[in-house]
């Protein structure tokens, strides 16, 4: 087979041949990493309500979409290999985390809260990698729901709506923050029970 042999197989087209690491799938993972740093910087380019708030909240957004559109592309095609079970939840979980990292530095959302959830996102995406080798938890209705209010709270919280629409917007956005974190606590709390009994 030789070690080039994981780069070998499918790209886009479906059929019974293995697909090659280098699919489209696992190409849109890797531009999400790479462009996680970018939404970074635009974000923090210019805190007040304008351009780059709205840009950095726009690149958040299709950032977060695509992790839809690879996951759908991988199933629907046959293009799920190991490694895009690898890298897929690492670009979830840096898009993310990232968002919350940068409201918590624009003094938004209280650090504490930004801990939390990267120590459940990063701990249990640690643990599926690492620990549950042999131990396979599907994901429930708790964790995609956690992914979808995270998926509409972050660039809600990202958007400067209480310059465009008045004071009202806030609390659209505490509320929407408020079930994505109660939701990802929650997810948490019940992926390691679920673990603990699988184990």
């Amino acid at each position: 087979m030789g070690i080039l042999s994981p780069w070998r197989g499918r790209v886009w087209r479906r059929g019974d041949e293995p697909a090659s690491v280098a699919s489209v799938p696992n190409i849109i993972s890797v531009v999400r990493i790479l462009l996680t740093p970018v939404f970074i910087a635009v974000a923090l380019t210019n805190p007040e309500p304008g351009l780059a708030r709205t840009m950095g909240a726009l690149l958040f957004a299709v950032l977060i979409a695509t992790d839809f559109v690879d996951g759908q592309i991988a199933r629907g095609r046959g293009l799920v290999t190991d490694f895009g079970k690898l890298i897929d939840p690492i670009a979830d979980k840096a898009i993310t985390g990232s968002a919350f990292v940068v409201l918590s530095i624009l003094g938004e959302l209280p650090w504490w809260i930004t801990a939390v959830v990267l120590l459940r996102e990063w701990g249990i995406t640690a643990y599926r990698l690492v620990v549950a080798s042999d131990v396979v938890i599907a994901a429930d209705w708790a964790g995609k729901a956690k992914t979808m209010a995270q998926a509409i709270a972050l660039p809600l919280a990202l958007l400067p709506l209480q310059a465009w629409l008045g004071d009202w917007a806030v609390w659209v956005c505490v509320v929407t923050m408020t079930v994505a974190v109660a939701l990802t606590i929650y997810s948490g709390v019940e992926f390691l029970v679920h673990a603990v009994r699988s184990r």
